[in-house]
């Protein structure tokens, strides 16, 4: 089974990490089969599954269901589910509530979104034993404040993505995701991220999502 340290031997090894995603058991199974080592189970099932919008109306009961769904199909690869809109944002404990509820669903890690402002979460998390995938850049339960799904981190903005990036690593996140950010941002931002003695349980691992 992949867990956080075999990302992390991966990683220091230059291996490539495949993360996809995943809503139910059947595609969860194939990727499965196909080796790929991270299943992502997201919010975007809002869109995807239930023909919605946005991510926004998606609720925690919701994203248990298709955890649950995705752990019977997948044996070995690790599952990511996204904490969703409005259950981690009131405060620490509110998150590992809900985060708790994903990995009993079958959860190996949990996903939130948010910059320097939900580090003191992810380190909340951590260390009580739940794995953490950061997600900055393009954050998509935020995108009406962004005024759409733009691209992230340019200009004078980049510094910001940065000290996103250094906040959660230094909170001990397991995996930073950038979504839709510039390559030369996104380039600086991995450099942030050099492999850890392997006392550490951190996988040190930064995945790049941009448009």
């Amino acid at each position: 089974m992949i867990t956080v340290n075999t990302l992390q031997k991966m990683k220091a090894a230059g291996e490539k990490i495949a993360m996809l995603t995943a809503y139910e058991s059947s595609f969860a199974a194939l990727m499965d089969d196909a080796g790929v080592e991270m299943l992502l189970v997201g919010d975007s099932l809002g869109m995807a599954v239930q023909g919605r919008q946005s991510t926004l109306p998606v609720s925690l009961r919701d994203m248990c269901y298709h955890t649950e769904c995705v752990a019977r199909g997948a044996k070995n690869a690790m599952i990511v589910s996204d904490l969703p809109f409005g259950a981690y944002q009131q405060s620490k404990e509110q998150a590992f509530a809900a985060a708790a509820e994903l990995m009993a669903a079958g959860a190996h890690m949990v996903k939130l979104e948010g910059g320097v402002w939900m580090a003191e979460t992810t380190e909340f998390l951590q260390m009580r034993g739940i794995p953490v995938c950061a997600h900055i850049g393009l954050t998509p339960q935020s995108v009406f404040a962004f005024g759409g799904y733009k691209v992230q981190g340019r200009g004078g903005k980049a510094q910001a993505l940065l000290n996103d990036a250094k906040a959660h690593d230094d909170a001990g996140a397991a995996v930073v995701l950038m979504e839709c950010v510039p390559a030369e941002l996104a380039k600086k931002v991995l450099k942030l991220f050099p492999v850890r003695p392997s006392a550490s349980v951190r996988a040190r691992i930064a995945t790049v999502r941009f448009w």
